[in-house]
Formats: C-alpha cells, sequence, structure tokens
C-alpha cells in the first residue's frame, strides 16, 4: 500500500484481493482446478495459438475446457493427469471450432498435438501470451481482462467481479481486444531491442494493477480477495524468474512481497487496522525476508527503476520497529528518486504525506493542493488533504474534505474508516 492509502486511512496499512475458480467451501476438485488453470492455461492457450494460427480460438478452446472440467471433475472425480486432461479438451473444442467455421478444414488432420503440460514444458512459454495481452495497442482495461483471461484463466464473471464491471461489458472488452490482435497482427512474443524495458514496465503494471484491484472491491470490508492477488503474485514471480537479469522484474515482486506479508495485520475481522496500531508480530517474515532477497537481487543488477524503488519505500515502513521509528526522511529521499521515473499525480500525492512527516503539515498541503485538478475525483486525494488540515487545526475543512472522500469511496471497510474520523472531526 502506498504512503497516501496510510494517510487516507488514518496511517492503516496496505490493499486487498480478487479470484480465481476455487473459494473457501469448493470441492477439492475445484481447488485442484484453480491451481491447474493458473499453471497450465497460458501454456495451452500459447501452444494451441501456434498449432491453429489464431489466438481467438485458442483463448475461446481453453475457456471452454476450463467450464467443461468444473462440471466434470465434479461429478466424475479428478482425472489421474489433469494438465493432460484440459489440454486434451482444450484441443477437442479448438477443432470443434474449426470444423463449425470450416477454417482450415483440409488441414485439421495435420496439425501437431501440442505437448501437454506433464511432458514438462518451459515455464517461460506463458510469457509471450503476457506480452501480447498487455501490448500498447490495447487499452489499460483490455489488457488487464485479456490477461485475467489468457494467463490467469479466469472467467468472464470472475473477471466482472474483480474489475467493478458487468459480465457483458467484460466479455465484449475481451473480444474487441481479441479482435484487434487478430486485426493488427499483435504478436505473442517477448519484445526485444529498444523497446522491450518499455513493454516490460507495462506488463508489470498491468501486474500491480491486479494486484490493486483486489484490495479495493465495491461494497467489500478490509479483507483482501486472495485469489486474485495470488494470481498477481504468481504472476510476478514467473516473469522474475523466467527473465533473471531484468531488474524492475525483482522490484515489482519484491513490492507484491512485502505488501502480501503485512495482510494479516491490515484487516482484522473486516476492518481496516492502522498502521500505527497493528500487531507486527503478525507480519509474515518468510514474505518479508523473500522480498528482501528480491530487492537485493534487483539491486545487484545495477538497473535501477521505478518498481525498485517502490519496493524500498515497501522496506523502510518494513524495517521500522514500530511505526514512530519510521525512517520518514528515507522515505523522502527515495520518493524524491522515484519522481525521475515516475511524476505522476499519485506519487506526489505519496510523496507529500512523507514531507508531512519530514517538514510538517503545511509544507505538504501546499503540494497536496497542487494536485486538485488531477486528483479531485480521488477519495484519497481528499483524505490525505483532510489528515493535514487536521494537523493544522482546520477542523471544519478537514471535516469537509473527510466526507467528500466519503462520497467517492465504495469500499465498504475505508467508508466505515472515513465515517469514524469525520464524526470524531464534527464533534
Amino acid at each position: 500500500m502506498s504512503d497516501a492509502d496510510a494517510a487516507a486511512r488514518g496511517r492503516s496499512d496496505g490493499p486487498a484481493e480478487p479470484g480465481a475458480l476455487g473459494t473457501p467451501g469448493a470441492a477439492a476438485s475445484d481447488r485442484l482446478l484453480a491451481a491447474v488453470v493458473r499453471e497450465e492455461s497460458a501454456r495451452i492457450t500459447a501452444a494451441l495459438t501456434v498449432s491453429f494460427g489464431s489466438f481467438d480460438i485458442a483463448e475461446e478452446a481453453v475457456a471452454e475446457a476450463v467450464e467443461e472440467a468444473l462440471r466434470e471433475w465434479r461429478m466424475r472425480g479428478i482425472p489421474p493427469k489433469p494438465g493432460a486432461w484440459l489440454t486434451q479438451a482444450a484441443r477437442h473444442n479448438a477443432l470443434d471450432r474449426v470444423r463449425r467455421e470450416r477454417v482450415l478444414r483440409d488441414k485439421v488432420a495435420l496439425l501437431p498435438a501440442p505437448a501437454a503440460p506433464d511432458d514438462a514444458a518451459p515455464a517461460d512459454e506463458r510469457l509471450p501470451l503476457l506480452f501480447g495481452c498487455c501490448h500498447p495497442a490495447l487499452a489499460p482495461d483490455a489488457q488487464l481482462a485479456l490477461t485475467l483471461r489468457a494467463v490467469c484463466g479466469l472467467t468472464t464473471a470472475q473477471i466482472a467481479r474483480a474489475t467493478f464491471s458487468t459480465e457483458p461489458a467484460t466479455g465484449q472488452r475481451i473480444s474487441r481486444a481479441k479482435r484487434k490482435i487478430a486485426d493488427s497482427g499483435i504478436p505473442l512474443r517477448v519484445p526485444t531491442g529498444p523497446d522491450a524495458a518499455a513493454r516490460l514496465d507495462l506488463v508489470l503494471t498491468i501486474v500491480s494493477v491486479m494486484y490493486n484491484e483486489a484490495h479495493f472491491v465495491a461494497g467489500a470490508d478490509a479483507a483482501a480477495d486472495r485469489d486474485l492477488a495470488d494470481d498477481a503474485l504468481w504472476l510476478a514471480e514467473v516473469i522474475a524468474g523466467a527473465l533473471p537479469r531484468a531488474a524492475e522484474a525483482h522490484g515489482l515482486l519484491a513490492l507484491l512481497r512485502f505488501h502480501r506479508a503485512r495482510e494479516s495485520a491490515r484487516s482484522v475481522d473486516g476492518e481496516l487496522v492502522l498502521l500505527a496500531d497493528q500487531d507486527r508480530t503478525r507480519w509474515d517474515a518468510a514474505l518479508l525476508a523473500g522480498a528482501r532477497d528480491e530487492l537485493e537481487r534487483a539491486a545487484r543488477l545495477r538497473r535501477p527503476g521505478r518498481w525498485q524503488l517502490h519496493a524500498a519505500i515497501a522496506a523502510c515502513h518494513a524495517d521500522a520497529a514500530d511505526a514512530a521509528t519510521t525512517d520518514w526522511l528515507q522515505v523522502l529521499t527515495l520518493y524524491d528518486m522515484l519522481l525521475a521515473y515516475d511524476s505522476t499525480p499519485v506519487v506526489r500525492l505519496n510523496r507529500a504525506v512523507a514531507l508531512a512527516q519530514v517538514e510538517g503539515p503545511a509544507v505538504a498541503l501546499a503540494e497536496v493542493e497542487e494536485l486538485a485538478d488531477p486528483l479531485d475525483r480521488s477519495h484519497l486525494w481528499h483524505a490525505v488533504r483532510a489528515w493535514l488540515l487536521r494537523d493544522l487545526g482546520r477542523d471544519d475543512e478537514a471535516l469537509a474534505a473527510d466526507l467528500r472522500a466519503l462520497e467517492l469511496t465504495a469500499n465498504e471497510a475505508e467508508r466505515r474508516l472515513l465515517a469514524s474520523r469525520a464524526a470524531l472531526s464534527g464533534r
């Protein structure tokens, strides 16, 4: 979670997460299917795309196979080789689509069978598909929806819930994105050359958005939707593992591990817990250690970037024994460095929170006021502004800002926190 999020919530900590196929009460077959889909769906889609020369046919065939598995495995039990079962079902679906559409009819019998996942397909087969789904020719919402569908294997309904959209709108978004890939000849490959770094940053941004979407579910409490966050963390691990020399991939993985490590202390009984009040013994020590390892691995590559700086800021919070001992000067310095890579209004808002800790609320408020135009519809901007106004003794203005923030968020846990702050301020 950003420092602006923390300030907006009264210095609470961390985001929340959305879903794949399994749920806590799901049958064993559903849970296993969720794991198989995550590990194998992108590989199967990539293999079928090569075999049939159509990303659209491949993606639809895999989606249909997942739905078939959900029904069949519940009725008949889990097959001996789940990945191979899913591969075969998807291939049959693709062949049926080709026959129905009378496309490539004469070539159907000659198509080579793709290797089943059980035959040890290399892990990085998923990367070309991921880069294709995150091509800059596609709109950001289409990139996210298509990645969740083709790479993570989520259904249209799950994607709609995860992105606060409707099923029809989500289905249309995915269909348009697939048509654009076909019509524009967008390649499903990992780019090389001068645009490689920018394309990787775009992919990492989509993975980060996936993780953040999991924490701002409309109407939800403070608990993260674990499936979507797990998918994002898994994707970050896939990318970092497949691109060991990509420092920024390790930087994003470190950042997500830092955030995830704090999850159990961030939400108690559905309520957001302020950072100052969190029980830090509940932070996941193994995840924190893994995050630090990834950050050190990135630093050894000597290619600094924005994801590493975001992770370094998260490390400052993780390293503090308590909220009072946070090294805010170091945090502010890291934000100053980050501005060279990312000077978006949200980053500047986060920097203002650190600035308030170092130079006081008046200086920080002046910075925040400059962000009024781009962030006026952001509940975080109004909430941070309320926090600073309250520190300056301008209680009436702080109350108005808190009430405006309350109007702009649909997450119930945030609404309860903001309402509580507003009630205290109005006394």
